[in-house]
This record gives structure tokens, C-alpha cells and sequence, in this order.
């Protein structure tokens, strides 16, 4: 059987088995991925925006445009493996500022692209560590904010995460 190549669009995601490659492209979105070391299973999730507003409550089926309801349908989904978030390796991407002001400099600041209350990259990449934390995954590694956009290709097979970040001024940790 050959490689099934999933391409998530912004509020998907997917969940999947040991040959299965996925893929996105990220701006200001953020993408985490999920990796079962012993089942070679796996996921990734494409969100949008933190959480819906207060006015609309959350409905039924989840839905991935919101990061809280991305991260509850790969909790669901790694229950029916009857697995747990710690054995999981988790990493998280994206939340890069798209907006530039004339001249050059971003809309949050020059030097910082991270900077300003009202920055959805911002909001996006503080709800992401948030969410995954609460949701009982260590966090392995992360590429973050900056200004730019990434290409993402998660293999699920190894695990292995490539990015090709087409930008400046990112948060790179490996845990």
C-alpha cells in the first residue's frame, strides 16, 4: 500500500496511521502534531483563531477553525487508540504575523513581530502551549511567531516533522 498524502486546509485536521503523510502551509494559523512512538499513529490539527467568541457556544461536531475544539478532537481521537496524551510526542507550529505596515515594519512593531494585545499570531501561539499543557502533552519542540509563513510536511511513519519557513525573526525550542 503507498503513502495516503492528506493536505489539511485551515480548520482541519486528521488523525492517522503509520502511512500517512500530512501537510499544510501556515500564516498566522497554528499546526500541532501528535506522534505515538510504539503505534506509529498520529495527528495534526490546523486552527485558526484561540477559541469561538462567547457569543456562539461551541457545537457539535467540534470545529477545527478554534484551537480548544481542534486540540478536544485530537484528544478524542487518541482516546479510541486507548492511548494518552504523555505518550505522545507534541509539536506545535505556526502563528506568524502576516500583516506588514507601509515601509516595511510589521503591524505589532520593527525588531519584535510579536508584540501587541491585539496580534492573533500572538493570541494564537500563547493559546496553542496553553491548550496542548492543559490537554496533558509535553511539548517537544515548537517553531513560532516571526514574520513569515511556513510550509509543513508531518510523516507519520517516523514521526519526523519538516518545515520550510519562509520568513524571519521565529521562536525556535527543542525540547
Amino acid at each position: 500500500m503507498g503513502i495516503v498524502d492528506i493536505f489539511l486546509q485551515p480548520g482541519e485536521w486528521y488523525f492517522g496511521g503509520r502511512d500517512t503523510r500530512i501537510r499544510t502551509l501556515l500564516g498566522s494559523c497554528i499546526a500541532i502534531t501528535l506522534w505515538h512512538p510504539r503505534l506509529q499513529v498520529g495527528g495534526m490539527c490546523h486552527f485558526l483563531l484561540p477559541s469561538r467568541s462567547s457569543l456562539h457556544p461551541p457545537a457539535t461536531p467540534l470545529d477545527g477553525r478554534y484551537g480548544d475544539e481542534a486540540v478536544a478532537a485530537l484528544v478524542q481521537e487518541i482516546g479510541r487508540q486507548r492511548t494518552h496524551p504523555r505518550e505522545y510526542a507534541c509539536k506545535i507550529f505556526g502563528g506568524g504575523n502576516m500583516f506588514r505596515r507601509p515601509g516595511g515594519d510589521t503591524l505589532a512593531g520593527a525588531g519584535d513581530t510579536t508584540e501587541g494585545l491585539n496580534n492573533v499570531s500572538r493570541k494564537n501561539v500563547r493559546a496553542a502551549r496553553q491548550l496542548v499543557e492543559r490537554a496533558g502533552f509535553g511539548i517537544a519542540a515548537s517553531h513560532l511567531g516571526g514574520q513569515g509563513h511556513r510550509n509543513l510536511y508531518f510523516e507519520i511513519w517516523s514521526g519526523a516533522v519538516y518545515l520550510k519557513f519562509s520568513g524571519r525573526g521565529a521562536s525556535v525550542r527543542a525540547e
